[in-house]
């Protein structure tokens, strides 16, 4: 017997319980191919040998077979039969909705279900369950609501069950206590899961991380990259390559570079420019047209007629609605429909020839994107209705319910031939792309002639602009964000991308256009270092403000004493505010404008000793009594207070926000990065007077080592030079869009016309020698992000510090303070040199080093001196080992495990 078939045989048994008790019926429902009656005969002799006949013999069948489930909150019991009938229809096969137990419809379903599974023995191909249109992209707010409207119906029916069964009428008003009280419950719960983004309800064993986000505000493009944003709910450890890699139906759907690097590789992805993510629609209106068009009700047919090799079946929404004869009829009525504006332009209808199904979706959750309409060979779309949509005559709504363009789901894809141009347009195409480009992201929209980069180098820089600094909104100067980076200067790309005027980043730009020197000076830029011009960062290269803010709450607590601010300490001597306290206003907060240094006083906070409501007979002194908890600013270097907010927060205590300013100028171990997944840290900042400079007297701000080309193969990065060189002098913006843009042979024309020299190369002469370069250098404008790694954030060394209470150990991480830690492999190396002295100073001098008694008669830890299980003092031995280890003999010897330390004494 083939494997597949041991769902068969359960089947069989459901089909019984569902009230098909005829085989011969099961049977015309299933297919009466010889081959699908061999494969299915094994199963009704089963159920002929467990005697089997009736609906209430399978249900008693499967009530013995489930386990019984707890009422919550009592009621009365089911018998086996009510729980099997009520599993069948409320668990099994949950979409197909059963009224008063009428499980006609779930009985073809579950008969259709049977059918695939004996035919993907043969010639049909198994669903790909990597396929993209028969996902559905969870939309946060369709999931919100659900929940609410789940937990409510849950707790009102929960909620009336122990008001009917547990509470007497005279308690009806405690239920309402106890009912408004839990409606707290579940608000309070509701805004914590939406705050913190995790969802977990005990009861229903639901426990999901990372439902809701924070909006990431780093830079435009990083809160774009955000909110088109797709994560599957995959296991992100497990090395599977079906989910990672890119399948053919994500075209155009989801974007081909923009996904991160790392264990998340593929799985998180990011949506295309035009794509759409579609909501739930009333199906009503749908089943009726298809009734009309000779849909036929699945409920009125004997369950024979679906195995009918000219009948297709019709799904609704994964639903069965019924059968058709006509099926091309079908589909093109429908397409015509929809073309025409009388069905909604989100609902796609799909055929599959080899199971001889159409689908027709209305569901949320599907992704679709425009596709202009072909018509004998031309598209609908015309110059004049271009002309008309830019003089705004016309908008896109105009163009859909007008049959110009619509949209297209991933399965409707599948029935339609799109051409990618219109002069690759033949008699059998049925739609062609609106722009190729928009195949792309959002972020990989950026990345100017990405067609001509390596692909690696343009997910490269899908994750890095997100680091960019620069312009987050218009409103930044008036947000108090946690961290906020922003660009002094930044400008407009000299080379743009129709996706960069689409999203508008040139009015938000993260970037400066930086002149590049292609060549090796001074041995500071191997390895993608870079060597700056130390003028062009006078002038504001590069240049960013580091916004930090502080928060102080003043609360009220229960035995009605408050936090208080408190005016700034005076020095006895000079009557002025003692250093700690400088920056301080009289009323205690700090001044804006002020500059702040490490450990100074921003706020002058004091709290009452006893917050409690005391006990009744306890003395308490009548007025209360506070100690200081000033917030002081804590960082390397000094800040300057741009602004403080007064405000109030939900529990309606006080709260004083502060925002810190920074300014930064590049300097050595700044990263930056070009469009093209270039980045490189500043090796070394040169004085102008050394910079090469070309015959114009332009000296670079920036000089990149070559070696950084040949094995990247970014030649979009020296398109890009030629394009924006030849704007500069032209005075105008060149366009490197995907699969198209500025052409190098008319930007090249341009720079010889300026006479320059077609290859973008210059005649360059050294700074420091005086002389001319023996090579040519490729010189011209590149656009140059600065990332927001930078290295006065990372920098970090430690002498002496605090130290972790349980081990002894210094603590970890710079926020901390911590120590440097000496790893495993670090441990390998200073072994192989033999440097034991420095490993011992390494792992335990500087680290817990410890002195313990040890005992050499029993090997125990003897305490000042004395072992406590000899009794004596006599062999007890004073050494030092870790207290790691120390803590690691105690741990063992209170698991009852003993560990002897066997000393023994060398004659010198």
């Amino acid at each position: 017997m083939p494997d597949g078939t041991v769902s068969e045989r359960r089947a069989s048994f459901c089909l019984e319980a569902m009230g098909v008790e005829s085989d011969q019926e099961i049977v015309q429902m299933i297919g009466t191919e010889e081959h699908v009656m061999a494969a299915f005969g094994p199963s009704l002799e089963e159920c002929q040998k467990a005697q089997i006949f009736t609906q209430m013999q399978a249900l008693k069948y499967i009530g013995n077979k489930v386990r019984r489930q707890r009422m919550w909150g009592g009621g009365p019991k089911k018998t086996k039969i009510e729980e099997a009938r009520e599993l069948l229809a409320s668990t099994i096969l949950t979409h197909v909705p059963v009224k008063e137990f009428n499980f006609r419809a779930k009985c073809i379903y579950t008969a259709v279900m049977v059918r695939r599974v004996i035919l993907a023995q043969g010639d049909n191909k198994v669903d790909d369950r990597d396929y993209y249109g028969n996902k559905r992209l969870e939309l946060a707010g369709q999931l919100l609501s659900l929940l609410f409207e789940d937990l409510f119906k849950k707790f009102n029916s929960e909620m009336k069950k122990i008001a009917d069964q547990v509470i007497p009428k005279q308690r009806a008003a405690q239920f309402d206590v106890v009912k408004h009280m839990r409606q707290d419950q579940i608000t309070n719960g509701m805004v914590n899961a939406i705050s913190t983004g995790n969802w977990s309800l005990k009861r229903f064993k639901m426990d999901r991380q990372g439902v809701t986000q924070v909006l990431s505000r780093l830079s435009y493009i990083s809160a774009l990259g955000m909110m088109t944003r797709i994560s599957s709910q995959f296991e992100k450890t497990r090395k599977v390559s079906g989910p990672r890699s890119l399948q053919p139906s994500q075209w155009g759907m989801l974007c081909p570079s923009d996904t991160p690097e790392g264990e998340a590789c593929g799985l998180v992805k990011n949506l295309a420019l035009m794509t759409h993510i579609t909501t739930d629609m009333e199906d009503g209106p749908i089943v009726k047209l298809a009734s009309n068009l000779g849909v036929e009700d699945v409920n009125l047919l004997c369950g024979e007629e679906l195995s009918y090799p000219n009948v297709f079946l019709v799904f609704l929404n994964g639903n069965i609605l019924g059968v058709i004869r006509d099926h091309k009829k079908l589909v093109n009525t429908f397409r015509l429909m929809r073309r025409a504006g009388y069905i909604n332009e989100f609902v796609s209808i799909s055929t599959n020839l080899t199971d001889r199904c159409v689908y027709i979706s209305s569901d949320g959750g599907r992704l679709c994107r425009p596709y202009i309409i072909v018509k004998k060979q031309k598209p609908a779309v015309t110059n004049k209705h271009m002309e008309e949509l830019a003089q705004g005559y016309r908008n896109f709504e105009d163009f859909l319910h007008e049959s110009l363009v619509e949209y297209l789901d991933v399965n409707e894809e599948n029935d339609c031939n799109i051409a990618l141009y219109e002069h690759t347009i033949n008699k059998d195409t049925t739609h062609l792309e609106i722009e190729p480009f928009t195949l792309l992201g959002v972020c990989a929209g950026l990345i100017p002639y990405p067609h001509h980069n390596q692909s690696p180098r343009n997910t490269y820089q899908c994750a890095m602009g997100k680091q960019a600094m620069g312009t987050i909104g218009y409103n930044q100067r008036n947000r108090i964000d946690t961290l906020m980076y922003l660009l002094a200067y930044p400008q407009k790309p000299m080379v743009k991308t129709k996706t960069i005027e689409l999203i508008e980043f040139e009015k938000l730009p993260a970037g400066q256009n930086a002149t590049v020197a292609v060549m090796s000076y001074s041995g500071y830029d191997i390895e993608d270092a870079l060597v700056l011009n130390k003028a062009s960062l006078d002038r504001g290269f590069g240049r960013c403000l580091v916004y930090k803010n502080a928060k102080c709450t003043l609360k009220r607590y229960t035995n009605q004493t408050f936090d208080k601010v408190m005016g700034p300490m005076l020095d006895a001597a000079t009557r002025k505010p003692i250093w700690r306290h400088e920056i301080l206003d009289a009323d205690g907060i700090c001044s804006p404008g002020e500059k702040v240094e490490n450990k100074q006083v921003l706020v002058n906070k004091s709290m009452p000793t006893v917050t409690q409501i005391p006990l009744e007979g306890s003395n308490v002194p009548q007025q209360p009594q506070y100690k200081d908890v000033p917030i002081t600013y804590k960082g390397a270097t000094d800040s300057y207070i741009e602004k403080v907010m007064i405000s109030s927060n939900a529990e309606d205590a006080f709260l004083i926000k502060m925002l810190l300013r920074q300014t930064r100028r590049p300097e050595i171990g700044d990263k930056f990065s070009s469009r093209h997944g270039q980045k490189g840290v500043c090796g070394l900042i040169v004085p102008q007077e050394d910079m090469p400079f070309c015959d114009s007297g332009i000296c670079p701000d920036i000089i990149m080592n070559p070696h950084g080309f040949p094995s990247r193969m970014t030649v979009g990065k020296l398109i890009e030079l030629l394009a924006g060189k030849a704007g500069v002098l032209d005075g105008r913006f060149h366009y490197g869009t995907a699969f198209g843009g500025s052409k190098v042979k008319d930007v090249c024309e341009d720079l010889v016309r300026h006479g320059y020299n077609y290859l973008g190369k210059d005649y360059v002469t050294s700074g420091i020698t005086g002389e001319p370069l023996e090579a040519y250098i490729y010189f011209g404008p590149v656009y140059y992000q600065k990332l927001k790694h930078m290295v006065l954030d990372k920098m970090h060394a430690r002498a002496r510090g605090p130290r972790a209470v349980l081990t002894r150990q210094p603590t970890e991480g710079r926020s901390r303070d911590g120590g440097l830690r000496l790893g495993e492999m670090e441990r390998d190396c200073l072994i192989g040199y033999g440097a034991s002295m420095l490993l011992l100073e390494r792992l335990m001098i500087s680290s817990d080093a410890f002195e313990v008694d040890v005992c050499g008669k029993c090997g125990l830890l003897g305490y000042s001196g004395w072992c406590h299980f000899c009794k004596s003092s006599r062999q007890v031995s004073s050494l030092r080992i870790p207290y790691a280890c120390k803590l690691l003999f105690q741990e063992l010897q209170s698991m009852n495990i003993i560990p002897r330390l066997k000393l023994s004494k060398y004659n010198e």
